[in-house]
């Protein structure tokens, strides 16, 4: 019997409230060993929310935040809801045109950022920048510790103490569930980043439907929320769906994948959720003869994870005597994060799970316009209440993302191929479009292949993820230079040219220089060629 739930026509403001009202002195986020309560966390964001309406923030209104792991991005977040206005989230590192970029797609007019990027905002279209640190929730001695060892970063904006110390009038939450709730960023068929615009009722959906669905989270959890805010997977399960169910989120503004088992002894959660690349070094790790018995809950999601590497790591946990187990999920930003998870005790090799309550999947023929029938591929489409309301000023791919069918019922075109089974089970093969996805983010190779082919010395280029035993997959460039042009000499002009253009975590790892791209026989380029090519040069 397909599950439903009943999900609360309210703000995501709203939905945290209750849990506050109800475990008032939960500890809701755990930074550097600074705790702080769920009552605290609402008297912040009040506060917060303040001190926003004083800047002229209202409802239906963008404002943009662009900040890593830190207690103000969620006290910031959900100041923003509060208010009734859009949270337009961007990766810190991001390269500057990817920052104006979707400051002008979202009509932000105040940024709150993180104060490190100060130099890469000057001059963007915003008419006020709010600078948040790191340091400034951690516990006194590891702050001055953590200023001394950092230079001073000057910036002409207003810092995070200066806008909590900013007057305002008290702001009342009136937001349903249908209210633009926050913009999250994926890529787009023309190399532009798309903007992804969420509702309220689509994260309240994703915290209702993974609780549901885990089966086993508790108020008091402690869960390691390493995934970044600006990243579906980061804001909706390990913020949002953490805040709901009254856990405590652990968050850390860096992250370090070499680090993961040293966080997992220091904080001892009961919960991680994360990419399959931070499992692969948890594999990679020695844990000695330490004790795991705390974790009850491993999440992978956001690429696949080899079956080899899920047997390998529920042996090590269950040597390490925890009674989890690999639950592997599937999803895309498109409806938040994760719409799809292994239940607990019916694995089935090779698939990532069963459907959540309310959300309903097909494997359909594109070319045929039909369902498919068990065991036989073709895209993942899906519907339900985390579902998207569209690309933000992009009418035509949203019209091609969410389609109205013959049954009259819209839904999502993932792009993505697999097949399910008699019983339901959903199995990803791989993505239809092409994507590179490494370390979990989503790149996508137009925008890196428009920044090569931006230097002069460049008669063409491809680039195309390459299997990574780590990553997942790492991005690779193969160019073809103009005529008497050096490699040895355009190398450096082009890691210059990507590091100024191109975010840091799509940067390629590797250049290969060729006489000329290898062509299929209807004369387009051969991609699966070059990650062949790019494989076998890795090992040798």
């Amino acid at each position: 019997m397909k599950r439903h739930l009943e999900y609360p026509d309210c703000s995501l403001y709203g939905q945290i409230a209750k849990t506050a009202a109800a475990y008032p002195d939960n500890r809701a986020i755990s930074y550097y060993g600074r705790h702080i309560s769920y009552r605290q966390l609402m008297q912040h964001i009040d506060r917060c929310a303040e001190a926003l309406s004083s800047l002229k923030i209202r409802k239906g209104d963008s404002m943009s935040v662009i900040l890593p792991n830190i207690p103000q991005a969620v006290i910031g977040f959900y100041a923003i809801n509060k208010l009734g206005a859009v949270a337009n989230m961007i990766h810190p590192l991001s390269a500057r045109g990817e920052i104006e970029y979707a400051l002008q797609l979202s009509g932000s007019r105040v940024t709150l950022a993180l104060d490190a990027i100060a130099e890469k905002l000057t001059g963007l279209p915003a008419d006020m920048v709010i600078f948040a640190s790191p340091d400034s929730f951690m516990p006194l001695p590891l702050g001055m510790a953590y200023r001394i060892r950092t230079r001073k970063i000057r910036h002409t904006g207003m810092n995070w103490e200066q806008l909590m110390q900013q007057p305002g009038t008290p702001v009342t939450d009136t937001g349903t569930g249908a209210d633009g709730a926050a913009v999250l960023y994926t890529g787009g068929t023309t190399g532009k980043p798309k903007g992804i615009l969420l509702t309220n009722l689509n994260f309240n959906a994703l915290a209702l439907q993974s609780i549901d669905s885990c089966g086993c989270l508790e108020p008091g959890d402690r869960v390691l929320s390493v995934m970044p805010v600006f990243h579906g997977f980061g804001l909706g399960v390990c913020i949002h769906t953490v805040l709901t169910f009254g856990g405590t989120a652990i968050m850390l503004p860096r992250f370090n994948p070499r680090e993961f088992h040293k966080l997992i002894l220091r904080y001892r959660p009961n919960v991680i959720a994360g990419v399959p690349s931070i499992y692969e070094y948890l594999l990679r790790s020695d844990l000695g003869s330490r004790k795991l018995d705390f974790l009850k809950v491993a999440i992978s999601g956001g690429d696949s994870l080899a079956g080899s590497t899920k047997r390998q790591l529920d042996e090590v946990l269950r040597q390490h005597g925890s009674p989890a187990r690999i639950r592997e999920g599937y999803g895309l930003t498109e409806c938040v994060t994760g719409s799809c998870l292994m239940p607990r005790e019916r694995e089935r090799e090779g698939s990532v799970g069963l459907p959540y309550a309310d959300m309903q999947y097909k494997i359909y023929d594109n070319d045929r316009k039909v369902e498919l029938p068990p065991e036989e591929t073709g895209e993942i489409i899906l519907r339900g209440p985390t579902v998207m309301q569209g690309y933000l000023q992009n009418p035509e791919e949203t019209a091609r993302a969410l389609q109205t069918h013959a049954d009259g019922q819209t839904w999502l075109h993932t792009g993505d191929l697999g097949y399910m089974d008699e019983e339901g089970y959903v199995y990803f093969k791989q993505r239809h479009k092409r994507v590179i996805v490494s370390n979990g983010y989503s790149i996508y190779p137009q925008s890196i292949e428009n920044a090569i082919l931006s230097c002069a010395e460049v008669a063409a280029c491809a680039v195309v993820g390459v299997p990574d035993p780590i990553r997942g997959q790492q991005v690779q460039a193969f160019v073809v230079l103009c005529d008497g042009a050096d490699p040895a000499q355009t190398e450096p002009i082009l890691r210059a040219i990507c590091r100024e253009q191109v975010a840091a975590y799509a940067l390629p790892r590797r250049f290969h220089f060729l006489e000329a791209l290898p062509k299929t026989l209807v004369g387009k380029i051969a991609y699966s060629q070059l990650e062949a090519m790019g494989s076998t040069e890795d090992k040798t």
